[in-house]
């Protein structure tokens, strides 16, 4: 096991005990004097910012080219979270997330996206968004390491209501759980040279590979969905260097045609030539 990975098990454990000492002080005598609860807390932050500042680091130093992969998505899609207006681009460079970005669906015609409410409706079915359940396609050659199911996909969290309690709840018990709540229902593919391409948020029972499998470019996958930590139906891509994201690190990309697009960009794929549909 990797120093980076004992130390991810490590701030997830202290996050733990740090949550059970609170209950336990709340519903029972403490356990611990009032101070000594906060320990476990106080050594987490210590290992997430050292991990943090690592990880800056390793970019500026180790920086790799862009890799040109073909675009995971088709039709007309807006960028958000994007690379090229801030690294790293969700604000952290866990999960190898450094470079990711996260695009929904702006179909010019039929179902449009739904916009944010601050208060009402609280939450939307996922049916309500017209990137779910479009299909998520290889970005390249490659063979499946990992494609996890299961994870239901929940309601939106396109509301002031929701958001915060996405923030403020939800989004640190996925994390104490482990990446692969965080992502939910993922994909990683081996497109070789030591670089991997991740896909997150896929929908509950639409995985069309599998472990070991091999894909070429425009191959569908698997469809877009709204599981693990995600605010609405989208597709959230990045590249990495390691099959592990608790310690991979990200890689920068690019898609053909494309480029990068900026947050708030639109942009439009066409139809992979070849492929499985």
């Amino acid at each position: 096991m990797s120093v980076r990975k004992a130390a991810m098990i490590l701030c997830r454990c202290c996050w733990i005990v740090f949550v059970a000492l609170v209950l336990v002080g709340v519903f029972t005598d403490p356990v611990l004097p009032f101070g000594l609860t906060f320990v476990p807390a106080a050594l987490a932050v210590v290992i997430t910012v050292v991990l943090g500042r690592l990880s800056s680091r390793e970019v500026a130093v180790k920086a790799r080219p862009a890799v040109e992969v073909g675009p995971p998505v088709t039709g007309r899609w807006t960028a958000l979270n994007s690379p090229a207006d801030r690294v790293p681009s969700h604000g952290v460079h866990g999960y190898g997330q450094t470079y990711a970005i996260d695009v929904v669906a702006e179909p010019e015609e039929g179902k449009s996206r739904p916009d944010f409410r601050w208060l009402w409706p609280v939450a939307r079915r996922n049916e309500d968004f017209p990137a779910f359940g479009a299909p998520l396609l290889a970005v390249a050659d490659g063979t499946v390491v990992h494609a996890s199911d299961g994870q239901r996909d929940h309601l939106s969290r396109n509301s002031g209501p929701a958001l915060a309690y996405l923030m403020l709840f939800e989004a640190s018990v996925r994390d104490m759980a482990g990446a692969h709540r965080v992502v939910g229902n993922h994909i990683v593919l081996d497109l070789g040279d030591g670089t991997y391409a991740m896909y997150a948020h896929v929908r509950r029972g639409s995985l069309q590979v599998k472990a070991g499998d091999t894909v070429r470019a425009g191959q569908q996958l698997a469809r877009c969905g709204n599981s693990g930590n995600s605010t609405e139906p989208h597709v959230h891509f990045q590249l990495m260097d390691h099959p592990d994201l608790d310690v991979a690190r990200g890689i920068a990309f690019t898609w053909r045609d494309i480029g990068v697009p900026a947050n708030g960009e639109t942009f439009v794929t066409r139809e992979p030539v070849g492929g499985d549909r």
